[in-house]
């Protein structure tokens, strides 16, 4: 991975592994089908480079990276997830499916990033045109958008610990 890829996953890693994080972006998968890695990268784009993505540039990246979201990182996670039960078997086919459980896990991890080098990808040549604003507010910004654009009329709360997070961890990253 490049230099700026590196950096949009040094910061998810960062982000995400503070108190509360994981559980609100899993709820957001979870319950209103959000793709977690965007949630990440609407708050990167906004905590790191202080930008505003406008609905039609998250429009335009959802779509560039859906078909690798559903077709590939949708399926291992639903792997991952049905292999859970057999794993936990006391026979013969528990350690197999522990192992395997265990390989679909990485692959899983090395899928999300891929989607992450995608979405930095995308965002290079566009970071320097966009509308640029005090970092935390830009963060919940995007985060606000993308509910709008996923979830219609009555989108769920902003992920408050999310946000918080990548405020901090965007002024260590523009520090």
């Amino acid at each position: 991975m490049s230099e700026p890829q590196l950096r949009f996953w040094s910061f998810s890693l960062s982000v995400y592994g503070q108190a509360g994080v994981q559980q609100e972006c899993l709820e957001l998968q979870d319950r209103h089908g959000l793709d977690v890695n965007m949630l990440l990268f609407c708050a990167f784009v906004g905590a790191v480079h202080g930008a505003i993505l406008p609905e039609r540039d998250l429009t335009e990246l959802l779509a560039a990276v859906g078909d690798w979201h559903n077709g590939v990182l949708r399926a291992l996670r639903n792997a991952r997830r049905a292999l859970k039960r057999f794993a936990g078997d006391r026979a013969p086919i528990g350690a197999s499916a522990a192992a395997l459980r265990t390989s679909v896990k990485a692959a899983e991890l090395g899928a999300e990033q891929i989607e992450q080098a995608m979405l930095e990808d995308w965002s290079v040549p566009r970071i320097g045109d966009l509308q640029r604003t005090e970092p935390g507010y830009a963060a919940a910004a995007n985060i606000r958008t993308l509910l709008a654009i996923c979830c219609g009329p009555a989108p769920p709360p902003l992920p408050e610990q999310l946000i918080a997070a990548a405020a901090a961890a965007g002024r260590v990253t523009r520090g």
